[in-house]
């Protein structure tokens, strides 16, 4: 019965009674875990993005804010983050990369 419970976080306090509540508990860790990986990723990718902004390097902020469109789209099919979460970090992130493609021609 161990076993099953190797991937847990901590030491299982809690034993189900059920089979139902034990599956259940297997699925719920899965999934935490599952979303733990896709939350971590969208959150790297934003902060390369702002990385490569606060840089102000144009071309390297396109291509990242490219690649974390991407991941932020992956996250929402997959039910991580909601929709509008999802746009709005890449609406966030779209007008930095805006602002800083518009600041050197504002300063010529």
């Amino acid at each position: 019965m161990l076993e099953c419970y190797a991937f847990c976080r901590e030491e299982v306090t809690f034993v189900p009674n059920k089979k139902s509540a034990e599956k259940r508990m297997r699925q719920s860790e899965k999934n935490r875990l599952y979303n733990r990986y896709w939350t971590t990723r969208c959150k790297t990718a934003v902060k390369k993005v702002l990385e490569a902004v606060e840089s102000k390097d144009t071309e390297l902020a396109a291509k990242r804010f490219d690649a974390a469109q991407g991941v932020i789209d992956k996250a929402v099919v997959k039910g991580v983050m909601h929709h509008n979460t999802g746009d709005r970090r890449k609406a966030m992130l779209s007008r930095r990369v805006k602002q800083l493609s518009v600041q050197p021609a504002a300063q010529e």
